[in-house]
């Protein structure tokens, strides 16, 4: 596992302006990897578009876009259209909603490689899904967990890489900051949101915690380092998803200062 590689993370809905700027200060601070969420209210392909724009090096993962709702060729003609640059893209897909979760997955990172030369990503909860990722993926994107159980999941992931007899795929992890009051507040939204969804529910259940517990808060950017050392050497790559009060850019790159790897620049 890797001691410090981070990535930084933005829901899609944020304004391009905020998009491009936080890129730009992810790749100049030393993130390995710009990460956007993917949902009917934003884009995350289009967003990363804007991100590719102002980067010329540092990752562009998309985590992640529902296989329940976008079709293999549906993301490949969109991948194609917007120009992405293929060797920097982190494609996560995810099961969605609805029955036949695995097949979904499973036939669609095979269909999506037969087509793109990118990293593909799974994005994983339980055992099954974590399994299906070692078999099939390039790397696996977990989300709302603990340090703890992110080691879990490695064990569920190695398990399915070895009975596919390859490689352990890389371990992602979104894993929720937010600094101040007022992000805080917001961060405590979202996790309530997150725990009436069923799946997640279970995933909570799972763990024995609940969602805010699994996120990172302080008071002062200063603080943020030392909060993040529970996740020293855990993942081959965290992923710092940003919880601000209103994702001005001002309050975006203060959060890309404070979690930069190797602390504040």
């Amino acid at each position: 596992m890797s001691a410090g590689a981070r990535g930084f993370g933005l829901a899609a809905t944020t304004p391009a302006t905020v998009i491009r700027a936080a890129a730009a200060a992810a790749e100049e601070h030393g993130y390995r990897t710009f990460w956007v969420n993917d949902t009917p209210d934003g884009d995350g392909l289009a967003a990363l578009a804007e991100a590719a724009t102002v980067t010329e090096q540092i990752g562009l993962g998309v985590g992640v876009i529902p296989l329940s709702r976008r079709t293999p060729e549906s993301i490949v003609e969109q991948v194609r259209r917007l120009g992405l640059p293929l060797e920097r893209l982190r494609l996560g897909v995810g099961s969605g909603s609805g029955p036949g979760a695995l097949r979904r997955v499973r036939q669609g990172i095979r269909a999506l490689r037969e087509a793109l030369p990118v990293e593909l990503v799974a994005a994983a909860l339980g055992p099954k899904m974590c399994r299906l990722a070692g078999e099939e993926a390039d790397a696996v994107l977990l989300n709302w967990l603990t340090p703890e159980h992110a080691r879990v999941s490695a064990g569920w992931l190695q398990e399915g890489a070895d009975q596919a007899g390859r490689p352990r795929p890389k371990l992602y992890a979104y894993v929720r900051v937010a600094i101040g009051a007022a992000a805080i507040r917001r961060l405590e939204q979202e996790a309530a949101r997150y725990e009436r969804i069923p799946g997640y529910a279970d995933h909570f259940a799972r763990m024995g915690v609940g969602a805010r517990q699994t996120a990172i808060s302080v008071d002062r950017p200063e603080d943020l380092p030392a909060a993040l050392q529970a996740w020293h050497g855990v993942l081959d790559e965290l992923v710092v998803r940003a919880i601000t009060a209103a994702d001005t850019e001002e309050q975006v790159l203060e959060l890309v200062r404070a979690a930069a790897p190797g602390g504040q620049r």
